[in-house]
């Protein structure tokens, strides 16, 4: 089993542009200055730019003043070593949900992952870079062709199957997706698959149908295989920043999401989403997207991540 841990030169890698923009403001801020009201503004600022968001970035200036108070931390290192902890602790919070990261036991056989997504945020290409991470395991993963009405879906996702040397199991284009899902499933028992890894539709104009088909997936999933399935990842687009998060509420309603693979994180100086999502959403970001190769998803390292922003 993979932990969710990765070293610090690739974690670098995903948040330079964040640091880059934002964050490098804001450790010249905590470089100079002690606490006061005017410090308290001007990180306000900057971390409301990095998309951290209203309500985590409230939270979290609340509690670094409590602190600074009660522990009388005034001088800048303090004030920083203070924020670097708080920052830590808003990420920890959201602790993994599902069954299979985080988790210390075997995994079971099939492990089934749901994975869900707007079309465009990255979902299938984050499906192919999981199959190649567990593929260089050992294990031996299995690819369902469930997005059904996009036929470059269905190709793109043949493609990193043939890349990575995993199974794929897909019918035509409009094809019943609940159908391909069980016959995947039936495969995945019949050949001791160790991975399953569902791709799904994701068009958002057509929010209720969209929903409905994902509800029927997710149960076609349980009665299929018992306590299946085992994580619902959503794939969120990082450059999107705050837009992301009513995504994620509305994919929330419909299937009981354990966890984020945060994408295209690389390409983005809003990678303060990241304090968003656990805050508002509970949700813990499981895996990030570092790049353009198939070795370019990162296992979420929090405490890496904030020591990589907060980098001088």
């Amino acid at each position: 089993m993979l932990g969710l841990s990765s070293g610090h030169h690739r974690a670098d890698k995903a948040v330079q542009e964040t640091r880059k923009t934002w964050f490098r403001r804001l450790t010249a801020l905590l470089g100079e200055k002690p606490w006061s009201d005017t410090l308290r503004e001007e990180l306000e600022e900057v971390l409301l730019g990095a998309d951290v968001g209203v309500k985590a970035t409230f939270l979290l200036l609340e509690r670094l003043e409590e602190r600074v108070r009660r522990e009388r931390r005034k001088s800048a290192q303090e004030v920083k070593e203070a924020l670097q902890e708080e920052l830590l602790a808003l990420l920890q919070k959201a602790q993994p949900k599902g069954q299979l990261w985080g988790k210390e036991e075997p995994w079971p056989v099939p492990a089934v992952v749901l994975v869900v997504g707007v079309n465009g945020t990255g979902k299938t290409t984050s499906i192919g870079k999981l199959a190649y991470m567990y593929r260089r395991q050992g294990k031996q993963v299995l690819l369902a062709a469930a997005d059904t009405f996009r036929a470059a879906a269905i190709d793109q996702l043949r493609w990193w199957a043939q890349k990575v040397g995993a199974d794929v199991v897909a019918h035509r284009p409009g094809a019943d997706a609940g159908a391909v899902v069980y016959d995947a499933l039936t495969a995945a028992l019949a050949r001791g698959v160790d991975l399953v890894l569902v791709d799904t539709a994701g068009r958002l104009h057509t929010k209720f149908n969209l929903m409905e088909e994902l509800r029927k997936v997710h149960r076609i999933i349980s009665q299929r295989i018992p306590n299946a399935p085992h994580e619902v990842l959503l794939v969120l687009d990082a450059t999107m920043g705050q837009n992301a998060l009513p995504q994620a509420r509305l994919f929330q309603e419909a299937v009981n999401l354990t966890g984020i693979v945060l994408a295209k994180l690389d390409g983005s100086a809003k990678g303060g989403i990241v304090f968003s999502i656990a805050h508002e959403l509970g949700l813990p970001v499981l895996f990030m997207g570092a790049g353009e190769g198939p070795e370019d998803l990162l296992p979420f390292d929090p405490r890496a991540f904030v020591e990589e922003l907060l980098r001088q």
